[in-house]
């Protein structure tokens, strides 16, 4: 009888093939996670487009199903919600993550909820579907880029921040306010001046900003003040075959030319680099209005006694406003060629205190030091700070002698806010999650060098 070899080979247990069918699922999962982006990323940009999808545009926004929708996500993400009614339909959704230290003055981050309107059949894609194309990764939809984007972004790094355990030292509010698009008079410019504002004590405010065409950010730390301003011309109506004098088409289109000069002369310097945009006085015809209408057009053998023509003007905190009015009176509507104006808003270049309304964007400035660390250690970078050049209710916090900043993390991106098309791909939003995440847990600890009233009850 020959010899057997008595080593057996180990059986497979069900321990082993549990261990087994566990190794093969996490190797899946951890495919599946290299294949696709995470699921909290993908749960984020469904959100961002869940926003985007509710129509909120001028004139008749739908702020009771954007305020709804968010108090939804602050729920999610732990904050408090309080909805103000400064406007009886206009509603100002105020969030709050309390600090351990609350007597430190707070971090607010502002955003409107408004967008303007748009013309659906020029689009590639509905305004409001909030379509994410595949091939490119851009989202396209209103407000992606002004400014449903940065207000998405202050929640959901909020909720990155708080899984994480973090608590903020300071307060951090967080604002969704109306009306921004047309003004912010009945949003933002009534909240500074609020009860419930006066008790936020707050020391920083974020605001928004520009898209970036170049690797760098943008960040804004003043910024034009709009002078809205029609001017009207009147004259004898005559027949449309007559030469003469003085006629209301003609006073005004003499204006009109002098303007037109005096934008030339401004769009040169930002043309030679001399400028940036936001340091020049900006001067556009909004609209031209003369004529006498019929069912069918107009009369055409007739010159009107009246024309009237509309400007938007945006000012720098550096400009010579005396000089600009004085230009105004003598040369662009002068009351000797039968000119008269009259402003539709009238924003002053200087803050509450007679000082030019600006954040200091240097070393003097602990708040901008703090910004540029924050961005850095997320891997962005600032580039240098700009005037911006139309106007945002940070204007309104600046007024009231407030540091505030604006800033939207979009980077590799067209400026595209009230245009055709506007979108923001998904990846720089993700991105621009990650910025903010940074900045706020850098600014929510920064102790300022004073004392607060909690750490002084501790010694």
């Amino acid at each position: 009888m020959g010899t057997r070899n008595l080593t057996r080979r180990p059986s497979s247990t069900p321990m082993a093939t549990a261990s087994t069918a566990l190794l093969l699922s996490l190797a899946l999962l951890a495919s599946a996670m290299a294949a696709s982006p995470s699921s909290s990323d993908a749960d984020a940009i469904s959100r961002f487009q869940e926003y985007l999808r509710i129509d909120t545009a001028q004139p008749a926004p739908d702020y009771a199903a954007a305020v709804a929708f968010l108090r939804e996500q602050a729920a999610a993400a732990g904050l408090e919600a309080r909805t103000l009614e400064l406007v009886a339909g206009k509603p100002l959704l105020l969030l709050r993550w309390p600090g351990r230290r609350p007597s430190l003055p707070s971090i607010l981050l502002n955003s409107h909820t408004d967008v303007v309107p748009s013309e659906p059949h020029k689009w590639d894609h509905l305004p409001f579907s909030a379509a994410l194309d595949e091939a490119s990764g851009r989202i396209y939809a209103r407000g992606s880029q002004d400014m449903k984007c940065v207000g998405m972004q202050y929640l959901e790094a909020i909720r990155r921040l708080r899984s994480a355990g973090f608590v903020p030292d300071r307060n951090i509010y967080i604002t969704f306010v109306p009306d921004e698009e047309i003004g912010g008079h009945q949003g933002a410019e009534l909240f500074v001046s609020s009860k419930e504002f006066k008790e936020m004590n707050v020391g920083l405010v974020l605001d928004e900003g520009l898209a970036s065409p170049q690797e760098e950010y943008r960040v804004f730390y003043a910024e034009r003040s709009p002078w809205w301003l029609t001017i009207k011309a009147k004259g004898a109506p005559g027949h449309g075959a007559k030469l003469y004098d003085g006629s209301a088409m003609e006073n005004l289109m003499k204006s009109m030319e002098a303007i037109r000069r005096f934008r030339t002369s401004q769009f040169d310097l930002v043309k030679s680099g001399e400028k940036a945009e936001g340091d020049v006085v900006s001067l556009n015809f909004a609209y031209l209005k003369a004529g006498t209408p019929t069912p069918t057009g107009f009369v055409m053998n007739l010159q009107p006694s009246e024309a009237e023509v509309g400007l938007d003007i945006r000012i720098p905190p550096s400009a010579h406003v005396e000089a600009l009015e004085r230009r105004l009176v003598e040369e662009w509507a002068p009351s000797s060629r039968n000119l008269t104006f009259e402003f539709k808003q009238k924003m002053s270049v200087l803050d509450n205190f007679g000082k030019p309304a600006i954040t200091p964007a240097d070393s003097t400035n602990p708040w901008w030091l703090l910004l540029e660390e924050a961005v850095k250690s997320a891997g962005g970078k600032l580039g240098k700070p700009e005037i911006f050049p139309a106007s945002t209710d940070a204007r309104y916090f600046r007024k009231i002698g407030l540091p505030a900043f604006g800033f939207s993390p979009m980077a590799n991106t067209p400026i595209l806010l009230h245009d055709h098309n506007e979108f923001l791909h998904k990846d720089e939003y993700l991105k621009g999650i990650g910025i903010y995440e940074s900045i706020i847990r850098t600014l929510a600890t920064h102790k300022d060098g004073a004392k607060d009233d909690e750490s002084r009850a501790e010694l």
